[in-house]
């Protein structure tokens, strides 16, 4: 079953495509923290990214981004970028989970229960 899963399926992990086009093309060019494999072709014409887990593209942190992108030709491995003291951590796409950002006055965020009645909104009634 997993065979067939991994033929037919792309979300679930590399394809077996990509996989043999990986072990015959690629040669890794590093990891992240959260364990994605990086790789090139010899002559560095093409790259991409194996997942580990689930196939997310904002789970891509913006040094390996621009590597990929061809923004900059050496990887994060061998030139890290540096860090403004202002900047936070990666953090990948929340959208559509709990922990999405919900700004106040917005009917997802939870307010404690001792909060007064909301004052920025009025219901709308038909005259």
């Amino acid at each position: 079953m997993y065979f067939l899963k991994r033929l037919l399926t792309w979300w679930n992990s590399q394809t077996i495509g990509t996989q043999i086009f990986t072990a015959r093309k690629g040669i890794k060019v590093g990891e992240d923290d959260q364990g994605n494999i990086y790789y090139q072709t010899a002559d560095a014409k093409k790259r991409w990214v194996i997942y580990n887990g689930e196939m997310e593209a904002s789970r891509v942190s913006p040094e390996w981004h621009g590597w990929l992108h061809f923004t900059w030709d050496e990887p994060p491995t061998k030139a890290p970028l540096r860090r403004k003291a202002w900047e936070k951590p990666h953090q990948e796409n929340l959208t559509g989970t709990a922990g999405a950002y919900a700004p106040a006055g917005s009917l997802r965020r939870v307010a404690p229960a001792s909060a007064a009645p909301r004052a920025d909104y009025e219901a709308w009634q038909p005259e």
